[in-house]
């Protein structure tokens, strides 16, 4: 009768904790859905005003001619300012599109090397004070991608690397076939990823370094959804020399088309 009652007991309380665990995870998710909601009507909002003041900014800074150097030099990180907040906000749209399941990946065969140019040509500014070396073989094989999606990972990674490592440090971004897919690296000569962060620095709105550089930390967490979007995953390190290693996958399935020699 004894050992009845304490598994009697045992159930209730089971079931209490159970149903307390099924309350939370209910509470979290209805947060998390608020908070996606606010964050996409607030960047929405705020897309009109930056677009206004980068596009001032932008005026005065090719009418140099008519400032003053104090005037000039307001300008220019008025327009820096606008510029990086820009961004911000897009990451947030960004990341509030391929939550709600808006965002289709439309996979084409294509080289990695056309995705990389584009990338470099966008990153030319941001990248300026960071000697960028690209590492692709003439035998990387064409991917199914969904270009602008796959351009937006490494303008992501290659932002994060800029960011967090000192001027003059070098960037390499390599890629070569392993298995049925390609590897991408991108790898810094920075202070790296503390111990123990390098998954989590992928969760959104978490930052390894918060006191070293600007962004609410959904970078990271837009390129993971992309990757495992393409069926593929991503994952860091630290470099045994020094450094942070981004790595990810793109799987290859199927056959690639002919592609007829002129």
């Amino acid at each position: 009768l004894l050992e009845t009652f304490a598994n009697q007991t045992a159930l209730a309380i089971e079931r209490a904790r159970l149903a307390d665990e099924t309350e939370r995870a209910q509470v979290q998710i209805e947060t998390e859905r608020m908070r996606n909601l606010l964050l996409s009507s607030v960047s929405h909002d705020l897309r009109t005003p930056l677009a206004s003041i980068t596009g001032a900014a932008s005026g005065l800074i090719q009418h140099q001619a008519h400032l003053d150097a104090y005037s000039y030099e307001l300008a220019q990180v008025a327009y820096e300012e606008a510029e990086r907040l820009n961004r911000l906000v897009s990451n947030l749209l960004e990341m509030s599109r391929l939550e709600s399941g808006n965002v289709q990946v439309v996979k084409e065969w294509q080289p990695l090397e056309e995705v990389v140019g584009t990338t470099r040509l966008r990153l030319e500014k941001p990248l300026r004070d960071h000697p960028l070396t690209i590492r692709l073989p003439e035998n990387l094989p064409l991917v199914p991608i969904d270009g602008t999606l796959i351009e937006q990972v490494l303008v992501n990674l290659l932002e994060n690397a800029a960011k967090y490592t000192p001027a003059q440090t070098a960037i390499t971004l390599s890629a070569w076939p392993e298995g049925n897919g390609v590897v991408v690296e991108i790898a810094d000569r920075g202070p790296g990823i503390p111990p123990g962060d390098e998954e989590r620095i992928f969760d959104k709105f978490y930052r390894a370094r918060p006191n070293t550089a600007g962004g609410v930390g959904l970078g990271l967490a837009i390129c993971r959804t992309i990757v495992e979007a393409h069926g593929g995953r991503i994952w860091a390190a630290n470099h045994p020399n020094g450094g942070a290693v981004f790595r990810f996958t793109l799987p290859i399935d199927g056959k690639p088309p002919q592609i007829p020699i002129d």
